[in-house]
C-alpha cells in the first residue's frame, strides 16, 4: 500500500518522465518512463465501452470502444447466432445488447481483454490507442465473467451457454483448454499462488422463479481446478445460485454471496459446509419486490475486501447500498447509501477504497472502508457492471 508521501513522489516521477520523454532525452517505454497510476476500468455493459477513471483523485482518463468491429460481427452471425443474441438482449439484457461484462488488464499494463456476451466471444485491445489486437469466439453463445491468473499467461472465461470455461493464451487469443462447471457459469477467481482456480455457477436464472420449480434452474457448483493440469479436482453442489465470492488467501475460508439472499455467508471450504450467515436489511423499495423481479435473481451482487482483509465491500443491489463489515467478527460498520442498483463491487489498487457500479443511475460510487462513507460518485457511461483496478504506465494514459 502506497503511502500519500509514495503517492506524491509517484506523481512528480510521472511529470519528471514525461517531460524527459518530451524533450527525447529517454524513449518512450524505457524504464525510466515506466510510471504508474492507479486505475479503474469501469464496463459500461450498453454502450460497448470501458471508462478509465483515476483510482486515487476518482478523476476521467479516456473512453475505449470495445465493439468496434460491431457491424461487422452482426454481419457474419449465423442464424443462430442472431437468434441466441435476440434471447440475450430479452433476457438478460433487459431490452439491450450486453456489450462488454467483463475487464482484464494485461501485467505489463498495455492491454485489457473484455468479455462480449452478445457477440459471444472475447477480445484484446491496446489501452494507449484503443486499436482491436484479436478477437475469440468462446464456446457456445454467450461469453461473461473472466479471471486473469496472476502472472498473466491464462485468462479464464465463462462460457455460460456452454457450461464450460474456456481458458485461453492472453498473447494471441488463442483457446488453450476447457473444463466442465455447472449451469451457467459466471464468476471466476484464481487463488493468490495461481495453482487453484474457481468457477461458480447461478444455475438458469431465465428460468421461472417460483420456489416449487427450482429444480429447472439445474446444477449450481462451486467447480474447483488445479491449473497444472486444468483437471477438475472437486466439485462441490450449493444448490442455490453462487453469485460475487472470495476465498481468502487460506484457501480455506470463502465468502459468497447467494441468489435471493440480502447478505453472504461464509464457507468453509475443507468441510464444505456454511459457518456463519449475515442478513442484511431490506430497503423499504427491496421489501415490495417480488422474487421475480430481482435482476437475474440477484439480491446482493458485489463482494470486495480491504488490503489487510478485515473490512469486507456488500454491494445491496436491490437495495441501493454498500454495507462495510468487520473480519473476522462479521459485524456490521456501516450501510453506505449508493447509486441506483449497485451491481458489483471491488476495490482500489491501494486496498482502501470500495468502487460500485451503480447500473441503473450509470455511476460508480466509491466509498471508504475505513471512513465508512461514500467519496466521491462519478458519472460513467450506460449501464456500468464490471469494474476492475489496475496499476497502468502514465504514457498510455490520456
Amino acid at each position: 500500500m502506497r503511502t500519500p508521501r509514495g503517492r506524491r513522489l509517484s506523481r512528480l516521477g510521472a511529470i519528471g518522465a514525461a517531460v524527459l520523454v518530451a524533450l527525447g532525452v529517454v524513449p518512450a517505454g524505457s524504464a525510466v518512463a515506466e510510471v504508474r497510476r492507479d486505475v479503474m476500468f469501469v464496463g459500461n455493459n450498453w454502450d460497448g465501452t470501458v471508462d478509465l477513471l483515476d483510482a486515487e483523485h476518482f478523476g476521467k482518463y479516456q473512453r475505449i470502444d470495445v465493439v468496434p468491429d460491431l457491424a461487422q460481427r452482426l454481419a457474419e452471425m449465423t442464424p443462430d447466432e442472431h437468434a441466441a443474441m435476440l434471447v440475450i438482449r430479452n433476457t438478460a439484457g433487459e431490452g439491450h445488447d450486453q456489450l462488454v461484462d467483463d475487464i482484464a488488464v494485461a501485467p505489463d499494463g498495455r492491454t485489457v481483454y473484455v468479455s462480449r456476451p452478445s457477440l459471444g466471444d472475447v477480445s484484446a485491445f491496446e489501452i494507449g490507442t484503443g486499436r482491436q489486437v484479436w478477437r475469440t469466439e468462446v464456446s457456445g453463445y454467450r461469453s461473461d465473467h473472466m479471471a486473469l491468473s496472476p502472472d498473466g499467461s491464462r485468462l479464464a472465461v465463462s462460457a455460460t451457454t456452454a457450461n464450460v470455461v474456456d481458458v485461453l493464451d492472453p498473447a494471441t487469443g488463442s483457446v488453450v483448454a476447457s473444463f466442465p462447471t455447472g449451469d451457467f457459469p459466471h464468476e471466476n477467481r484464481y487463488s493468490a499462488d495461481g495453482r487453484t482456480l474457481y468457477n461458480a455457477t447461478i444455475g438458469r436464472v431465465i428460468m421461472p422463479d417460483e420456489p416449487a420449480l427450482d429444480g429447472l434452474k439445474g446444477n449450481r457448483w462451486l467447480t474447483i481446478v488445479d491449473t497444472a493440469s486444468m483437471a477438475v479436482t472437486d466439485v462441490i453442489d450449493f444448490g442455490v445460485g453462487i453469485r460475487p465470492f472470495l476465498v481468502l488467501p487460506d484457501g480455506r475460508t470463502m465468502y459468497a454471496q447467494l441468489s435471493f439472499h440480502h447478505g453472504f455467508i461464509e464457507y468453509d471450504l475443507a468441510e464444505k459446509r456454511i459457518t456463519r450467515t449475515v442478513h442484511l436489511p431490506l430497503s423499504e423499495e427491496a421489501k415490495k419486490l417480488r422474487r421475480d423481479e430481482y435482476p437475474l435473481d440477484s439480491a446482493h451482487h458485489g463482494l470486495a475486501i480491504n488490503g489487510d482483509n478485515t473490512k469486507l465491500c456488500d454491494a445491496g443491489t436491490v437495495s441501493d447500498y454498500a454495507a462495510i463489515i468487520s473480519l473476522p467478527g462479521l459485524t456490521t460498520d456501516a450501510l453506505v447509501p449508493t447509486g441506483k442498483k449497485p451491481y458489483w463491487a471491488a476495490t482500489t489498487p491501494n486496498r482502501q477504497y470500495c468502487m460500485l457500479s451503480n447500473s441503473d443511475s450509470d455511476d460508480v460510487s466509491i466509498v471508504d472502508f475505513a471512513g465508512r462513507r461514500e467519496l466521491a460518485r462519478v458519472p460513467v457511461g450506460d449501464h456500468p457492471q464490471r469494474v476492475r483496478g489496475y496499476a497502468v504506465p502514465t504514457d498510455v494514459l490520456k
